[in-house]
């Protein structure tokens, strides 16, 4: 997830909730309270919350994807050991034709929804078509939808206008999960065309949920908890835990501070310097695992005074200038990565990708072959946030510092993220740094965002131009699979890299802290933390 103004053309999309989740936020997952054996414990969850929503379509949060998943459940299912394997949901089983325009899925005629109603193909097609209409953040997934057919109660077609083959992967994401319609209907949701002004059942989702999930909603108050319940008609295995409880816990040593005392479960965005303190402590558990996340920043030269960056030298210059290990030392303490494209590290495309390299020497010269020996400046703002770890002010200084050693000057503007929002969504800045999560496990989500490709006839707003390769290629990938995909995404990434209109700066490692009696702890590439899957050991 980018949290980015909406644009025509779909670029920086805004999520405004993430102004303050994100602050403090890197992903982890799941834990507990050691000393309890029974199923009937409470489990515990502190996490600094991007939530002002928990309507499944008008949401689009990390903490969404956590909830909801808990709550709706979708389609299918991605493998958390390997986001190619895509695993049975509320279908049983599925099938595309030959040019991935058309998806046929054959509804387990064992869900229910928490109210013991069945999960039927009108639920499905109403959501899906609920969730383009009401015109959301979210509403993007469903880009290009032609029609939705039910020809029985347990089998639904989705076409396209065109070859999607990232369908699947998007059909995971939290966003799609299936809403029980009738009861959705009667407290006021619509999936009309004129849903977006019509609906008004998001109140009533603050209250209650309509899912098949295997937790059902309790409680909600805003900016201090959520509150869930097992679903006792739950059509799967049982949920482990009789309740759940997320609180509001914005500051990280706060978070590790009631892990320590176990007046939590887990604490989700412990930060990298807390590991010594929790060494030794058998009562709970730590491990280090990659993500897909990354902080980068963008060097638009379309917006007012960033004319020295159409010069493609002048962008690899800068990229040149930047110390990336020492940003990963620096900022995240050594638990990070670097990653050569905007196609993050574990997606389609990514292995073959040179990773950035500190040239100093390289950048001043390509610096006095484009004519600028004697330096220029540039305006960069951007949030004032912490995102996954990565103090953006911090990373944002450190880069100064480092392209001051080439002669570029670069003018801070830190600001809140309303403010980068208005300036994002009028004429832009030169430079700006922000942050990405996946919306689902598809290549071709980092493509249609950060890629210079055609979107409908438009030209890319911030760099003035429009690479038909790219959007020839992106075409391609969508129409293939296997090997054939894999190699169209790492020409795409590499594509994008020459360009360099976004430099990756840290993608950072997540840390799991959890009591050591919690089963199940996984990072989850689609879905953050997966409640369900959580039980105790022993």
């Amino acid at each position: 997830m980018n949290p980015a103004p909406q644009r025509t053309r779909r670029r920086w999309r805004a999520v405004a909730t993430a102004a303050v989740a994100i602050a403090l936020a890197l992903t982890g997952c799941a834990g507990g309270v050691p000393a309890a054996t029974s199923g009937d414990r409470p489990l515990v969850i502190a996490r600094a919350m991007d939530l002002t929503t928990l309507d499944p379509q008008r949401g689009y949060c990390d903490t969404c994807q956590i909830l909801y998943t808990a709550l709706y459940e979708r389609l299918v299912t991605i493998d958390p050991a390997d986001t190619s394997t895509v695993l049975p949901g509320l279908a049983e089983t599925w099938e595309a034709n030959a040019d991935n325009t058309e998806f046929t899925f054959h509804l387990d005629t064992d869900a229910v929804f928490s109210d013991g109603s069945p999960v039927e193909a009108a639920d499905v097609k109403w959501s899906f078509e609920r969730l383009v209409n009401l015109q959301g953040s979210a509403s993007f997934l469903l880009a290009g939808l032609a029609g939705i057919e039910t020809p029985d109660a347990e089998t639904v077609v989705v076409s396209f206008e065109n070859p999607n083959s990232a369908f699947l992967a998007i059909v995971a994401a939290p966003y799609l999960g299936i809403v029980n319609s009738e009861v959705a209907e009667e407290n006021g949701a619509s999936a009309a065309e004129d849903a977006a002004t019509t609906d008004d059942a998001e109140g009533w989702f603050l209250a209650n949920s309509a899912g098949s999930g295997p937790y059902t909603l309790t409680d909600y108050t805003s900016g201090e908890s959520v509150e869930l319940a097992a679903n006792e008609e739950y059509w799967g295995d049982e949920p482990q835990f009789t309740s759940v409880e997320m609180k509001e816990v914005t500051d990280s040593s706060s978070q590790l501070q009631q892990l320590q005392q176990g007046d939590v479960d887990i604490a989700m965005q412990i930060s990298p310097d807390a590991l010594a303190q929790l060494e030794g402590n058998e009562a709970i558990s730590t491990e280090i695992v990659d993500s897909f996340n990354y902080t980068y920043i963008a060097l638009l030269p379309a917006a007012p005074g960033g004319e020295p960056l159409q010069d493609v030298r002048v962008r690899e210059a800068i990229r040149m200038a930047v110390d990336y290990d020492g940003l990963v030392d620096t900022l995240v303490a050594g638990y990070g990565k670097l990653q050569g494209s905007p196609i993050p590290n574990g997606f389609e495309g990514s292995e073959e990708v040179a990773l950035p390299s500190y040239d100093l020497d390289g950048a001043k010269a390509l610096l006095e072959e484009a004519g600028y020996a004697d330096g220029f400046t540039l305006s960069a703002t951007y949030p004032k946030l912490v995102a996954y770890g990565v103090d953006l002010d911090l990373q944002m200084q450190a880069v100064q510092q480092d392209l001051a050693e080439i002669g570029v000057t670069l003018e801070l503007n830190p600001t809140d993220f309303s403010q980068w929002a208005s300036t994002m969504g009028g004429e832009g800045t030169p430079v700006t740094a922000v942050y990405f999560a996946p919306d689902h496990t598809d290549s071709s989500q980092y493509v249609q965002y950060f890629g210079n490709i055609d979107q409908g006839g438009l030209v890319n707003p911030w760099t003035g131009s429009v690479s038909q390769e790219q959007t020839d290629l992106l075409a391609e990938a969508l129409s293939q699979s296997g090997d054939e995909r894999v190699a169209t995404y790492e020409a795409l990434a590499e594509s994008m890299a020459a360009d360099t209109f976004v430099l990756p700066m840290v993608n950072p490692q997540l840390i799991l802290a959890y009591a050591s009696d919690i089963s199940g702890v996984a990072y989850s590439p689609c879905c953050n933390l997966e409640i369900g899957q959580l039980g105790l050991s022993g």
